[in-house]
């Protein structure tokens, strides 16, 4: 009965009321049990069927390192980088051969995925090397399943494959370590698991897990003190200014993860290398790159934004992100969850106009956001990523986070180190 309402008078019973509702109750009892019975018989299926799945799947998947020579087609310099139409066009046409033998074998059910992790070059051909997944399961020989997978790989990867003419003698297997394995799968740079654009930073906006995989936190003492990017396995790209006051690696520490509470990686720093020409309180050469004490492996949440070429070109009014942890305001509270902003690239000479900044905008330098402001990086996020999202899918890091007039006031949009202007700098510092 609910609560509040007055029960009702109960009315006296005759003796055969009485044995009707009797039977009625027993009827209710035995539905009741038959009911628990059912509902119990379910829930141990559900148990059964999950102890089966995680027996059968439960173990920790296969990789395999594959590699061999195609005769057929001549190395190209363009073959080194993940983000150029003839390493896509190579690797598709590899992954579609590898793909095609699994499916078509005993192994199609286990086969996850396979990618080519580098091209290198032998007398002038190249060599492909690739990564294979497998799902494991109770059945699996560990010996056996590598046996089994290399026989299938022998017998596919000789002579000529469709368009490919693979060198057979120059076939290698060999299995390798999960870690070492999940880093090479997710090498490629600019990549993300995660889709969502951005909106604000200065106002606020959450982003999500593995949607910037690059952002890194800067922390002094364990106090985050600015942003950075992750360009390698042991290389971070940041802003100098972040180091005017410590610049001692031992002080500083580095976190990866979405929320600053809950790091989902730790590193200690081996070195910061500041421009030879920063000098405090000016703004050119506002750039530094930080050696990581033990390389990051890479996994789908942690990856590295893709550096552009010198002669890359980020046009004025490009769509471009910053990410970071720095205030929702000017002298506002910081945030524990990453913030994501949707900005554009302002092009310089509008930047240097007398209602904006008046000429200190140099080439090393470029502006983003908006002339009547709205969004824009802010204290804290100095350090951290603008990046831009190519044709083809790549992120690329355009600029750093770097100085400005307060936050997202009109006419004063966000400044940023120019990341192709040191492009030549970046990699004499570190050979990326």
């Amino acid at each position: 009965m609910a609560k509040g309402q007055p029960r009702q008078r109960e009315e006296p019973c005759t003796p055969l009321q009485n044995r009707t509702e009797s039977k009625t109750k027993i009827k209710l009892t035995r539905c009741g049990k038959i009911t628990l019975c059912i509902l119990m018989l379910v829930i141990a299926a559900v148990i059964t069927g999950l102890i089966v799945y995680f027996v059968a799947y439960g173990k920790d998947p296969f990789y395999y390192h594959i590699s061999f020579k195609i005769n057929n087609i001549d190395y190209d310099s363009k073959f080194a980088k993940p983000y150029s139409q003839e390493y896509m066009d190579l690797n598709k046409k590899i992954v579609s051969l590898i793909n095609e033998t699994f499916n078509e074998s005993k192994l199609r059910r286990q086969y996850i995925k396979s990618h080519v992790v580098q091209v290198s070059k032998a007398k002038e051909k190249v060599v492909i090397h690739a990564i294979l997944k497998f799902k494991s399961c109770y059945k699996n020989n560990a010996a056996k399943f590598w046996d089994r997978t290399e026989t299938i790989l022998r017998e596919k990867l000789k002579g000529q494959t469709g368009s490919l003419f693979i060198d057979s003698s120059s076939f290698k297997f060999s299995d390798i370590e999960m870690p070492i394995a999940e880093n090479l799968l997710h090498t490629c740079c600019g990549q993300r698991t995660i889709t969502r654009s951005g909106n604000k930073i200065a106002g606020g906006q959450d982003a999500e897990e593995g949607e910037w995989p690059w952002q890194a936190s800067l922390q002094q003492n364990s106090v985050h003190r600015c942003g950075a990017t992750l360009i390698s396995n042991n290389w971070l790209i940041t802003a100098a200014h972040c180091f005017i006051k410590e610049n001692n690696p031992k002080d500083w520490n580095v976190s990866f993860g979405l929320l600053l509470s809950d790091p989902k990686i730790q590193r200690t720093i081996k070195d910061i290398i500041i421009h030879e020409n920063y000098h405090y309180p000016a703004h050119d050469n506002d750039i530094a790159v930080v050696h990581l004490s033990s390389p990051v492996l890479y996994t789908s949440n942690i990856r590295r934004a893709c550096l552009p070429e010198a002669t890359y070109k980020f046009p004025p009014n490009s769509e471009m992100v910053v990410t970071g942890w720095g205030t929702l305001k000017s002298d506002g509270k910081s945030p524990n969850i990453l913030q994501k902003g949707s900005v554009k690239i302002i092009d310089n000479k509008t930047c240097n106009s007398g209602k904006a900044y008046g000429g200190v905008v140099t080439p090393g330098m470029l502006c983003a956001g908006f002339l009547e402001g709205r969004v824009d990086a802010c204290q804290g996020d100095s350090g951290g990523p603008l990046v831009s999202e190519d044709s083809k899918g790549f992120w690329f890091l355009a600029g750093i986070v770097s100085w400005g007039d307060e936050c997202a006031l009109p006419n004063k949009p966000g400044v940023y180190t120019r990341v192709t202007y040191y492009r030549d700098w970046i990699m004499s510092k570190t050979g990326l």
